[in-house]
Formats: structure tokens, C-alpha cells, sequence
């Protein structure tokens, strides 16, 4: 199955992608939203993507994913359209890669190294830059063997372990020894996050982490709460990398602190899970979650999935957390109840939110209120709350 684009002349420059995707037994439904969320990801790259192929398979292919024949299927495809890379909605082996791109002619990408690709891009702080850096080199070591002879060159000399070393196994020495560097500093930042937490939990501050999909309006509701007019809220993907706080005031009087992190993603890999393992602290360290859903996603109950495996994967799942639905603003309030009384009957405790339009805001600052004191030793609980309603006002 593939979707077509017109036509481009015989001259035209090799660029954009060609979408590949896996339709197999085991999953719910097409893998068309996924491939959707592919290309707005390509996007942010500035890689316009020119069609997309899916195949039906028991199981992936161990050698190249999607089978030899469909593989020449897609070689076709990219010359038709001038397509330069080829981006696979699955996380590739590099065997997998390399057979791929040796049977297509094109630059094969995964999944996750779009991802890392975006991450790469957005990464400000020095911080930022050596997690990503970390993950991309991390990634990169087990791919090595496919980058073809350029690696097969041997020498020998002063530094080298002797005749007839490879200039891949130079180059892995060298992205070993920058992974145990790179992994030394942040090393030295989880410490010093330590100590702040600690120097937190002395002056007796609670913090309220705010977690969800990336682009589900995280950066937006720390900005309009804080009423901080320097917080970046971009209509963006993962336009926030590092962890922010702000200290908000409760209607009682109390003061928490606001953090917000890196949004999730599907099959977000886990070369970044690990090196943003400090930035991630920060949720795990939180006294209360609230778990920001974009209510006017089309395919918001899978993305909820989506954070909760997330959540499962960092070991955040059990702490406490109110579900937040944003975006109220976008669609019709007999869906925003349908999506809610969904999300409850799985146990959510929901409340409903409009960030850019700061409607809800203080019915949902009352929430964050009534659990932190039914909690935390910080809190005392006022004597009556008001009730609050969906969406809220």
C-alpha cells in the first residue's frame, strides 16, 4: 500500500523520504497515524516526505525488515520520486539498515534516530547538548559495521593497538571513550540535581511535575500559570529539552514548584531515555504528576497509552497524578466529556483545561492543592474546597 505524490522531473535532486511502515497481526488498527506523526517529525527537519509503503507481515523480516521484494518495491518507489532517504517507522538492527540500504540505494533512517535527529536540533544548554550527544553516540557504535569498507582500512603506529587494526575499531575505541566522558559530566549534573532536590525538600517545597506527549501544551500551562513571559511555548515538537521550575502559589497561600521536562513520544528510544536519565529524575522525584493530554488529538486515548508506558518505562507509574485534558478550547464539549468519562473509568482522576485560553486554571491549582495536603506533611488542608466542575472555570 503506498500513497503517491506527483510526479518530478528526470533533473530533480535527490531529497525528501519515502515512509515505510509494518502492519502486523499483533497490533491494533493501520499504522496510518503513526506514519502521520513520521512525517510531521521529518517536518521538523525540513524533510518533506513523498510517499509512504506499508506491508502486512506475520512478523518483520530479521534481514531487512519488510522482505526483499517490497524492498525493491520501495528502490522503485525513491527513484520515481527522487526520494534520498528512506525512514522506517521501526527500530531497525543494523543489519537491517545496512541490508536496506544496500537493496534501496537510499540513506536508510530509523524511528529513533529521527527522533534523535530533532533532539539534536533542539538542544540549547550545554546540558541538552551532551545528552543528546550521548544517545546519537550510543546509537551509533552498534551501526558501525554497516558503513561499508570506508571502515575496513587497516594501519598500524604509535596510539594504535598494533598491525592490522581496522579504522572501525579505532572509531569504536574513540565513541567508547567519548560515551564514559560524556557519561562522567552528566554524572556530575545528576549529583548537583541531587543536592538541589534535597536543599527543596529541606525548605519543605513540594514539586508538581508536568509530563505528556510532546506538543500536548506542557511549556504552555507552566507560562500561564507563572505568568513567566520568557518560558519558550511553541506549537512545535519536543520544544522544551531541559527541565524548567517556577514556583506557583496555591488559592490557599502554599507554594510549589512547577517543573517541566521533555515530552513524550511513541517507541521513544531508549538510547535517549537513558541519557536524559537526570532530566527524567526530576519526574521521579515529584510529589505529585499531572499528566497533560491534548484533548483534541484525533487519536488522544492511544497517545494516553503512550505516557503511561512511558511512565512504566521510567518507573513513575505509581506516584501520584491528576490527568489534565488541554486544549479544551479546540473541540466540542460533548467530546471533551466522552474523552473524560473514558479516562475515568480506567481510574483517572480528570480534570479539563484550557492553557492558551487560561480557562480551568484555578480549578486545577484546587486539585494540585487538595492532594499535595492529603500527601504532605508541608500542607495543612483548608476546611472546605469548592467543587469543581469539568471543564472547570
Amino acid at each position: 500500500m503506498s500513497r503517491r505524490r506527483p510526479e518530478r522531473g528526470p533533473g530533480t535532486p535527490r531529497s525528501g523520504a519515502i515512509l515505510v511502515g509494518l502492519s502486523l497481526p499483533d497490533r491494533e488498527g493501520e499504522p496510518v497515524d503513526s506514519l502521520d506523526e513520521l512525517a510531521l517529525l521529518l517536518g521538523s527537519l525540513g524533510i518533506e516526505t513523498l510517499g509512504s509503503v506499508v506491508q502486512r507481515r506475520e512478523s518483520p523480516d530479521p534481514a531487512c525488515l519488510i522482505g526483499r521484494g517490497k524492498a525493491e518495491e520501495v528502490r522503485l518507489f525513491c527513484l520515481s520520486r527522487s526520494a534520498r532517504y528512506v525512514v522506517v517507522d521501526e527500530r531497525l538492527s543494523p543489519v537491517q539498515k545496512s541490508t536496506l540500504e544496500k537493496l534501496t540505494g537510499a540513506t536508510v533512517w530509523d524511528r529513533p534516530f529521527v527522533i534523535m535527529k530533532i533532539f539534536e536540533r533542539r538542544a540549547v544548554t550545554a546540558e541538552a547538548r551532551l545528552q543528546v550527544e550521548l544517545a546519537l553516540t550510543r546509537y551509533e557504535i552498534p551501526h558501525l559495521k554497516g558503513l561499508g569498507l570506508q571502515m575496513s582500512r587497516t594501519g598500524a603506529g604509535i596510539g594504535t593497538r598494533g598491525p592490522g587494526e581496522t579504522e572501525f575499531e579505532r572509531h569504536r575505541r574513540r565513541l567508547e571513550r567519548r560515551v564514559r566522558e560524556i557519561s562522567r559530566k552528566l554524572e556530575n549534573v545528576r549529583r548537583q540535581r541531587r543536592l538541589v532536590r534535597d536543599r527543596r525538600k529541606k525548605r519543605g517545597i513540594p514539586t508538581v511535575s508536568l509530563v505528556g506527549y510532546t506538543n500536548s501544551g506542557k511549556s504552555t500551562l507552566l507560562k500561564a500559570l507563572s505568568g513567566d513571559a520568557s518560558i519558550l511555548a511553541e506549537d512545535r515538537l519536543f520544544s522544551t529539552l531541559d527541565t524548567s521550575v517556577r514556583r506557583i502559589v496555591l488559592p490557599g497561600g502554599g507554594a510549589v514548584l512547577f517543573s517541566d521536562t521533555v515530552g513524550f513520544i511513541r517507541n521513544l528510544p531508549p538510547a535517549l531515555v537513558a541519557a536524559f536519565r537526570a532530566t527524567l529524575e526530576e519526574i521521579r522525584e515529584a510529589e505529585l504528576l499531572l499528566l497533560l493530554l491534548d484533548a483534541s488529538a484525533p487519536e488522544a486515548m492511544s497517545t494516553y497509552e503512550v505516557i503511561v508506558d512511558t511512565l512504566t518505562e521510567i518507573e513513575c507509574r505509581e506516584l501520584p497524578r491528576l490527568l489534565v485534558l488541554n486544549k479544551l478550547d479546540a473541540i466540542p464539549p460533548e467530546e471533551a466529556e466522552s474523552l473524560a468519562l473514558a479516562l475515568r473509568a480506567k481510574g483517572e482522576d480528570v480534570l479539563g483545561i484550557s492553557a492558551l485560553q487560561g480557562t480551568g486554571l484555578r480549578g486545577l491549582l484546587m486539585s494540585v492543592e487538595r492532594e499535595l495536603s492529603s500527601r504532605s506533611e508541608w500542607f495543612t488542608r483548608p476546611a472546605s474546597f469548592d467543587a469543581l466542575r469539568f471543564p472547570g472555570s
